[in-house]
């Protein structure tokens, strides 16, 4: 994630601010340019002081506080490039629902601050009716007899809204026996089987997906019962970034997937702040790092681990210094660095191949909006 600075007073801000700190200018996002824009009132929808156009629209989410980004130049009503992915949302009428809501929102749009970054392919349900992406963020049953569960299915994401609680996602992450559980972490990991289907399967690479991951085909209903009564092997961080991934190649490659996002992010906003990691006490050397590429753009993926370890021994000794757990508790063994890697090279290709770059379906983008909130919902 990237640092910006306000055009109005030259402030720092972060990719969350909806206002300036310091000269108070409203901040937009301008997806297509990939930079937070200080705007002023205009005759017509605002003026971005990023490139002093007049004429943008903000996304229809922004009336719930929802999002701050501007529509495409040109368009004057409708959804942005994130939030026309939405399904179901939940019932805005309800307080607690809707600031749930809001903390869904926070972490989509980061996610999609990376996808589009990488220029990976995003079809909307009106664009592809049989396996676009789309978003249902929905409430529990009132009644508490049936719980929504977080998953994927052919391009339909279901995230529970009772993961934007901290309590209960913290509840969660204890009785599963998870180090790591974040909003964030959800958004990441069930892409990764949305990436799965539309760079692996669709893309013709299931034979070198499967020398990496293992074979997809076996029953992955009995795979996830078998995870659950008896776990993982007392060995699997020798080849499983996470205890999780040993359940079935499809969710060893989104947990794998998810981690190098979070890698990818992390290193840009330590590049962001001139982080270096140089300690004195380091007399053997393989503890130094500096970011002095793009993340997002460097084909060598050795130059990503080879700063990333560093990374993580000072992210997770200052953590420690705090009281508070690791922030990266995970281990990155030769076997993982390979399927991260594979995954590098999958959205790496991506990003340079010309279909990864279309999205640009006028008639989608002209068509009714799929958001929907949920009716009725207590």
């Amino acid at each position: 994630m990237k640092l910006f600075v306000c055009q109005a007073c030259k402030n720092i801000l972060y990719f969350e601010n909806r206002s300036c700190g310091r000269c108070g200018h409203q901040l937009a996002f301008m997806p297509e340019r990939q930079i937070l824009s200080a705007i002023e009132p205009a005759e017509q929808g605002v003026r971005t002081l990023a490139d002093d156009e007049t004429g943008r629209f903000f996304c229809a989410n922004a009336e719930h506080d929802a999002c701050n980004w501007l529509l495409k130049a040109g368009e004057t009503a409708g959804f942005c490039r994130a939030c026309r992915h939405n399904g179901t949302i939940p019932n805005l009428s309800d307080p607690a629902q809707l600031a749930g809501w809001r903390e869904l929102e926070v972490a989509k749009h980061r996610l999609f601050y990376s996808l589009i970054r990488w220029k990976l392919p995003l079809k909307t349900r009106i664009e592809d009716p049989e396996h676009g992406l789309i978003f249902n963020f929905l409430a529990d049953d009132p009644s508490g007899q049936q719980k929504v569960m977080t998953g994927h299915d052919n391009g339909l994401i279901t995230i529970a809204l009772a993961e934007a609680d901290e309590i209960e996602r913290e509840r969660r992450r204890l009785e599963m026996g998870e180090p790591y559980r974040t909003l964030l972490g959800h958004f990441r990991h069930e892409v990764g089987h949305y990436f799965w289907d539309v760079l692996v399967r669709d893309a013709g690479k299931l034979e070198q997906c499967r020398a990496v991951f293992g074979d997809d085909t076996q029953d992955y209903g009995e795979a996830l019962k078998r995870h659950y009564d008896a776990g993982a092997p007392a060995d699997w961080q020798d080849n499983f970034v996470s205890a999780y991934a040993t359940t079935h190649p499809w969710e060893d490659f989104a947990e794998t997937w998810a981690h190098y996002l979070h890698i990818v992010d992390t290193l840009e906003m330590a590049s962001e702040f001139g982080i270096e990691i140089d300690p004195p006490a380091d007399q053997i050397g393989g503890l130094s790092a500096r970011v002095t590429f793009d993340p997002y753009e460097v084909s060598d993926f050795d130059a990503i681990v080879n700063a990333w370890l560093p990374f993580t021994f000072a992210m997770n000794s200052v953590a420690r210094a705090m009281g508070a757990r690791d922030l990266y508790p995970f281990i990155l063994t030769p076997p993982v660095i390979a399927k991260l890697g594979f995954i590098h090279e999958l959205v790496r290709r991506s990003a340079h191949a010309k279909s990864a770059t279309a999205d640009k379906s006028a008639t989608a983008e002209k068509t009714a909006p799929v958001q929907q909130e949920t009716a009725g919902a207590a």
